[in-house]
């Protein structure tokens, strides 16, 4: 998929609107080489989805040796409104807490003095943390009025040229 076509996928307001939720489903090949899908929260910067996770994560080793991730953002509402990317997953160790990590746990429900106490629970609990950076290379937008699963996408269009034939 060109960048051009991922960035277009990605600037439709639909997409926008699943971009700015705070938790998708990181898919990856474990050590072991049996698929992994977590529930993890994420924030999109424009560009690149960041994820950020502990230092001893089970899922880090995984992705130095398989630096491949799908990731599924959607609703629970039918029919589901569903983003898919796939992209490649780098992996940064920072000291602290990156900012990244803040913001996309800020949109919990918290009162001003339960923030100052989770975020100073945080940075006691961390010394450092890893962002899983990781920029989209193919995306899809499937909300069932104006796209559908590829599957779909192909009988629809195979009848068509059955009924024009």
């Amino acid at each position: 998929m060109e960048p051009s076509e991922i960035t277009e996928v990605l600037n439709r307001p639909l997409s926008q609107e699943l971009l700015a939720r705070d938790l998708t489903r990181l898919a990856y090949v474990a050590k072991d080489g049996t698929p992994r899908t977590i529930p993890i929260a994420f924030t999109w910067n424009g560009s690149e989805i960041v994820l950020c996770t502990s230092k001893n994560a089970p899922k880090l080793p995984a992705l130095r040796a398989n630096p491949a991730v799908a990731l599924t953002i959607d609703t629970e509402v039918h029919p589901p409104k569903i983003l898919l990317i796939r992209g490649r997953a780098e992996l940064d160790t920072v000291e602290g807490i990156p900012d990244e990590y803040l913001q996309m746990n800020g949109s919990y429900t918290m009162t001003p003095e339960q923030r100052v106490e989770w975020e100073a629970e945080v940075r006691s609990l961390y010394d450092g943390m890893v962002r899983i950076v990781v920029t989209p290379t193919w995306a899809k937008l499937i909300d069932f009025e104006n796209t559908l699963p590829t599957a779909v996408e192909e009988l629809i269009r195979q009848r068509a040229e059955r009924q024009n034939a």
